[in-house]
């Protein structure tokens, strides 16, 4: 748009384009071919031109497809694929190997905690080991003196549940060991901490010689693995659009910052409770996460198809004018006179054409299928420029 035409549009308070085309008038005073003029009238929206003829019109053709609905969200981790990483040993940490949005693989160290409680499950093993082999010497003795007729069967009984009770007692000691990642045959007061699975650290709570564990912390998890080969997007959906999406259903994901990579996601859910302020619904797409693209808190838009076709008009890209983020076509008013309408443009088609958008507003004039339109309104810029 030239500068000629931009202080036209801003003294003009009724927003009025002048159309004209370039068609020189010829003077027979002069001999010479003058500018084609452009009047104005008083109704917004209504140039008169001395030549109407110079701008051809064509006439906008039909197309039906489905109806499409755009929404913006954010990304999110799948709350699925996000595990805490918590210490059972309560103690100090003294060594982190591994820090915020660090990818990690599972089994990989990520820290380790000095823990008073191995000394204690230690000692209880210990204990538990020595009175299982108190108890089993007493059963077989029990055992030696009732086949000889010393004891009688009830004191038999109670040496094998007293053998019982401290096998059960030892399991428990070495299983709390486990649990604890110490060895028994190299028990050591330290206590290292493994990624349960691979994924991007989310979160961290802990640092160097901070408290770790359940009981001393004030959070038990120390870090949180996000799983992000598939991630989920958010989009508020207006309460008037619900039914043109559904479970299941298909979306194209669009990136600000990779616009030429398209992603398709799938419907996972549709909450069941409205905004009561901008009565939007929260819509869950999951999209798998190829090379991990997709970053946590990333814009996207996303695009549904309904089920449902409309007819949209299509135009040539070129008799759409494109003004201070707003779109405008040229119809024919007769007496040679052009009135301007707002449209909004849609996707680009084969051959330089356009569709047409149907105009959200009730009452709001549009564009149909067969009504005439200025085929090419960059004329309009040489008629300007020329007056």
């Amino acid at each position: 748009m030239t500068h000629s035409l931009q202080v036209r549009c801003i003294f003009c308070l009724s927003a009025v384009l002048f159309l004209a085309g370039c068609q020189k008038n010829f003077d027979p005073a002069s001999g010479e071919a003058s500018p084609a003029q452009v009047l104005e009238t008083s109704n917004a929206g209504i140039v008169n031109v001395d030549n109407p003829g110079q701008y051809p019109t064509v006439a906008a053709e039909r197309i039906e497809e489905p109806d499409k609905l755009s929404v913006t969200g954010s990304v999110f981790p799948d709350i699925a694929r996000e595990i805490p990483v918590i210490s059972l040993a309560n103690g100090r940490v003294v060594d982190i190997r591994a820090r915020l949005d660090d990818n990690v693989t599972k089994g990989q160290l990520l820290f380790s905690v000095q823990s008073p409680d191995i000394s204690t499950a230690f000692d209880t093993y210990l204990k538990a080991v020595n009175d299982e082999q108190m108890n089993n010497k007493a059963l077989v003795r029990a055992q030696d003196l009732f086949q000889h007729g010393a004891i009688s069967q009830s004191m038999l009984e109670q040496a094998e549940d007293a053998e019982n009770d401290a096998k059960a007692d030892l399991v428990a000691a070495q299983e709390q060991l486990k649990i604890f990642g110490v060895d028994k045959d190299h028990p050591s007061p330290i206590v290292n901490v493994y990624a349960p699975v691979s994924g991007v650290i989310v979160a961290q709570n802990i640092t160097n010689a901070a408290a770790a564990g359940v009981n001393l912390s004030g959070s038990a998890t120390a870090f949180t693995v996000a799983d992000l080969s598939t991630v989920w997007i958010i989009c508020d959906v207006y309460e008037n659009d619900l039914p043109k999406v559904h479970l299941g259903q298909e979306a194209e994901i669009h990136l600000d910052a990779y616009p030429n990579r398209p992603l398709t996601g799938r419907i996972g859910d549709i909450g069941p409770v409205l905004d009561p302020n901008i009565r939007t619904a929260k819509i869950r797409i999951e999209v798998p996460n190829p090379g991990g693209i997709l970053r946590l808190g990333m814009f996207a838009t996303a695009t549904f198809l309904s089920r449902e076709k409309v007819v949209h008009a299509v135009v040539p890209a070129s008799a759409i004018l494109h003004l201070h983020d707003r779109d405008w076509v040229f119809v024919p008013a007769g007496q040679g006179q052009f009135k301007r309408v707002e449209v909004q443009g849609g996707d680009m088609l084969s051959n330089g054409r356009e569709v047409i958008l149907p105009v959200p507003a009730p009452g709001q004039e549009s564009i149909q299928p067969g009504d005439q339109v200025v085929k090419d309104v960059l004329n309009l810029e040489a008629t300007v420029e020329a007056q």
